[in-house]
């Protein structure tokens, strides 16, 4: 196989995914710094059980109340619980659910855009009705009327979050492949005889990666926000499980005028990493977007 080489050196050219982080550094160190503070926080929760130096329910009575120390950086609760810990703990569930929820909500709106887009005609028009009529329902009500029908629990949440976010965004994916569609490659293939599922894989679909991307990122910290607000109202992930959502509802809203750090910790957690999905998530926009380059 021939590899591609930079003209007039003989080097072999970089590969795509280095020359987007090399622009990322260069062009968008902003959103640079969030995909740093993303990935730090993916990795505390995904090594959680080794870096927390308590349990996650471990109770000492004796240091209920604490505040923020050596010993304990973030305080401790009403129960003596390491608030670090617990913050540690639940990174990894909203890590779980983030990446889980925004990867099949991805999926649904890949599979729901590139049908509904390409094929178009009466398949578009009813799909489109279709989620016309859902995008008019508020997305939480949906949600908490979904949970107290099928229960809380980790599964439940992150089945819920993928079809309420993969509807709505198929939006952004058929966009793309209605553009898409028109170039001549695809017209090319389709006059050869290529069938719809190779035109779709072979073509249309590495043609719009770029909003697939952006579109997942995005998801990400959706999916982590609006499970927060779930464990905030007690729909969440049930407890003693700690997610950053139920421990500002539970202790943190209780005693936070004694603790203030009860509801300071998961909550300046929960704004970091949504903050920093969304900033990197712009970033990539700009980067992939020729629309955006060509502006610039």
């Amino acid at each position: 196989m021939n590899t591609l080489r930079v003209e007039g050196t003989g080097q072999p050219a970089p590969s795509p995914v280095r020359q987007l982080i090399t622009r990322l550094w260069r062009e968008k160190p902003v959103g640079a710094a969030a995909a740093l503070v993303f990935l730090l926080f993916v990795f505390c929760g995904v090594f959680a059980d080794v870096l927390a130096p308590y349990g996650f329910n471990e109770i000492s009575m004796l240091e209920r109340l604490k505040a923020p120390s050596w010993k304990h950086p973030f305080g401790t609760d009403n129960l003596g619980r390491d608030m670090f810990s617990r913050c540690l703990y639940g990174a990894q569930l909203s890590v779980i659910i983030g990446l889980s929820a925004a990867a099949l909500a991805t999926t649904i709106s890949v599979l729901i855009g590139l049908l509904s887009g390409y094929l178009g005609g009466k398949v578009d028009m009813v799909v489109q009705r279709v989620v016309d009529a859902y995008m008019s329902f508020p997305e939480l009500v949906i949600l908490i009327a979904v949970v107290s029908v099928v229960g809380p629990g980790m599964p439940q949440i992150i089945g819920i979050l993928s079809l309420v976010l993969g509807i709505g965004g198929s939006r952004i994916i058929r966009s793309a492949v209605v553009s898409a569609r028109e170039n001549m490659y695809v017209h090319a293939a389709q006059s050869i005889g290529a069938s719809t599922g190779r035109v779709l894989w072979r073509h249309l679909l590495p043609n719009i990666m770029p909003p697939i991307i952006v579109l997942f990122t995005t998801r990400v910290g959706a999916a982590i926000l609006i499970e927060s607000g779930l464990s905030f109202l007690g729909l969440g992930v049930p407890p003693p499980a700690p997610t950053w959502g139920g421990l500002l509802s539970g202790s943190g809203r209780t005693y936070m005028f004694q603790g203030p750090w009860l509801a300071l910790a998961p909550g300046l957690c929960l704004t970091a990493v949504v903050y920093a999905t969304n900033v990197f998530g712009d970033a990539l926009r700009d980067l992939l977007d020729p629309r955006m380059r060509g502006a610039k």
